[in-house]
């Protein structure tokens, strides 16, 4: 344990006694030694960009304003906006309900038979037709942007960072964009 602390060096500093009590607890709670947790603790500050003295505002009155008037301006989003437009939206899925019940009723005199069930292959080969389909049509993509990549050129800015330039004409680009 000796050659651990060996490679270090030590200084003390004064502390009153009830804040070196205080920083014990406290080290306990953080860390494994008290130098992990002060150099945690001032990390924290420099990271942050703040200061022990900084006042952030949470205990003053004018932040309990502002909160105070962002729930005022809930309340009145919620009072004049969200309810008269679920109050619309509940009339209107109960007028849709009762046009369905009637479109029900009409229905029920129409017997359209039984819909023939998917066979197992019948469903794969769906599936399958669907799957080359999507291949094909990401293969005609990745030409298309490969086509378009090799157009561009890098042109060097003057003054500032350089950019890529596009050498296809105005009809070219009007088919290109109509393709896709």
């Amino acid at each position: 344990m000796e050659d651990a602390y060996q490679k270090y060096r030590f200084s003390a500093i004064s502390i009153k006694k009830e804040v070196a009590a205080r920083f014990r607890e406290f080290s306990r709670l953080v860390s494994d030694s008290h130098t992990s947790t002060l150099e945690t603790v001032m990390n924290f500050f420099e990271w942050n960009d703040l200061s022990p003295n900084d006042d952030l505002g949470i205990k003053n009155n004018r932040t309990n304003k502002r909160i105070n008037a962002v729930i005022a301006i809930l309340k009145n989003i919620e009072k004049h906006q969200t309810l008269p437009t679920k109050a619309m939206l509940d009339t209107l899925f109960q007028e849709m309900s009762q046009e369905e019940g009637r479109e029900e009723k009409e229905e029920n005199d129409f017997d359209f038979g039984t819909p023939e069930p998917f066979s197992r292959d019948t469903e794969l080969e769906h599936y399958r037709s669907r799957y080359e389909e999507m291949q094909k049509q990401l293969g005609n993509y990745k030409n298309c942007m490969k086509d378009l990549l090799e157009q561009m050129t890098y042109v060097k800015g003057t003054f500032g960072k350089g950019h890529y330039k596009l050498d296809m004409d105005k009809s070219e680009f009007e088919k290109l964009k109509k393709e896709l």
